[in-house]
């Protein structure tokens, strides 16, 4: 199904919905981390920052896949990924935050990273089987992107004064969009309730675990929590959202009913 408008009238199923959520993260997540590309300051590190991009689009094309399939409207990926606006996104504001400074950006991965790999842990004994089959192997990139990760923050923690500093000042800055993650809303809570996925309040022990070890390697004190920006998962985002998409959608929307 090509479309020539953006998407409205959305289902609110809690499977679609979770499922869109996971795959808009990945999909936002995966466009930041391309943004390196010519920009990173080393080769290999271009290279492997556009791995983990590639592996987080390939985990968004699957499950915008089985959203469409959901949706009951024959919706493709590319429906879902070019044909709506920044309001019917629903990733956590986490992912969408400018790049930055390097710094800012191994910070915003490893914060991220640690809780997917407790997410996709979780999922693996889902009652869903897509979601538990896609988790057993998605589980293995995510292992792979938080060592690149928190090796880069205690690189960097660890590493010169102004390393240092530039790495403290992304961690206080990216802190407060954390609390999102592990928030619980209708949707999960009736996954939750059927055993499809597991409750977000669940893994902030387990990721504060990975997060406070890493911190403890790289010299950094752990944020203390104060207020929390959230509205990602409702559609509530911040100007950079409406940029980043307009950059990912510009071809798709330029030539409506083209096949790649």
């Amino acid at each position: 199904m090509a479309v020539a408008a953006a998407l409205t009238d959305l289902p609110t199923g809690a499977r679609f919905r979770y499922l869109l959520r996971h795959a808009d993260r990945t999909l936002v997540l995966g466009q930041r981390l391309c943004q390196w590309v010519t920009h990173a300051p080393e080769l290999e590190e271009e290279i492997a920052l556009a791995n983990v991009a590639l592996d987080l689009v390939g985990q968004a094309r699957v499950l915008y896949a089985e959203a469409g399939a959901t949706s009951g409207r024959g919706w493709t990926e590319d429906d879902l990924a070019y044909w709506r606006s920044d309001r019917s996104f629903f990733n956590p504001l986490l992912v969408e935050q400018p790049n930055g400074d390097f710094a800012f950006t191994m910070v915003r991965q490893l914060l991220h990273d640690a809780w997917a790999a407790e997410l996709w842990g979780a999922l693996r004994t889902s009652a869903d089987p897509f979601l538990a089959g896609v988790a057993g192997k998605v589980v293995k990139e995510t292992a792979y992107h938080l060592r690149h990760a928190s090796a880069w923050v205690v690189r960097l923690g660890d590493g010169t004064d102004e390393s240092h500093r530039r790495t403290v000042a992304a961690l206080d800055e990216l802190w407060r969009f954390t609390g999102e993650l592990f928030e619980a809303d209708e949707v999960e809570a009736a996954l939750a309730a059927d055993g499809v996925a597991p409750d977000p309040a669940s893994l902030r022990g387990p990721w504060l675990v990975r997060i406070d070890a890493v911190l403890a390697e790289a010299t950094l004190a752990r944020p203390a929590d104060g207020p929390m920006r959230s509205g990602g998962r409702t559609g509530r985002h911040g100007v950079q959202l409406g940029h980043l998409l307009g950059e990912l959608q510009v071809v798709a929307r330029s030539h409506p009913g083209a096949t790649w």
